[in-house]
């Protein structure tokens, strides 16, 4: 229900002419109308003595008033928001040979994301494929914790990996395990072990 109908239903409900509560207000009988008929809004002044007189919260009074202006405004943002995402995805795409996932996360540790996902179509390390960060997953990844298909971390996962602990089809680490693996502690199919 927008304002001008809440008062012309409030004025009812206290049994006020529109000249009654003109008089109570300190306006003209013409404000009131044009109130109700909603080609005008009262002043904030107004609308509190207004919220005052007939029991009820400034909010209740305007709140479908405020929510379709902000609607609007939001719905000519959002449309002008997403038409620049929506050229961006398109450069981007065109860009590569093929579409890719991307997200950094805003909160970092010692200068790093705390998460940084890439992946894409790209054979070989780009920024639209490779993920660094606390936590790397991409295509190609470097970070505390990393899985890709080649990624480097203390902690990594991936078709090639390297890193303290570490599982990978080829893998290399202090503790390692995979089909063919080098480290201090290996396991897997063909094993090296360092030292």
């Amino acid at each position: 229900m927008e304002f001008s109908q809440k008062l012309i239903a409030l004025r009812r409900r206290e049994g006020l002419s529109q000249e009654q509560l003109a008089d109570q207000l300190g306006v003209t009988r013409q404000s009131v109308s044009k109130w109700e008929s909603g080609t005008a809004m009262p002043e904030l002044v107004k609308l509190i003595a207004l919220s005052e007189m007939f029991g009820v919260s400034v909010d209740y009074m305007v709140k479908d008033y405020m929510e379709e202006q902000e609607r609007a405004a939001e719905n000519s943002v959002d449309t002008a928001r997403l038409k620049q995402k929506l050229d961006a995805l398109a450069s981007d795409y065109r860009g590569s040979w093929g579409p890719y996932c991307r997200y950094t996360s805003k909160t970092r540790i010692l200068g790093l994301p705390l998460v940084s996902i890439r992946f894409g179509r790209d054979r070989h390390p780009s920024s639209n494929s490779l993920a660094v960060g606390v936590i790397a997953i991409g295509n190609f990844s470097v970070g505390v914790v990393s899985i890709g298909l080649i990624s480097a971390g203390i902690f990594s996962l991936g078709m090639i990996a390297a890193g303290a602990v570490v599982l990978g089809m080829l893998s290399v680490g202090w503790a390692a395990a995979g089909i063919s693996v080098a480290g201090v502690h290996a396991a897997g199919m063909a094993v090296s072990r360092l030292f």
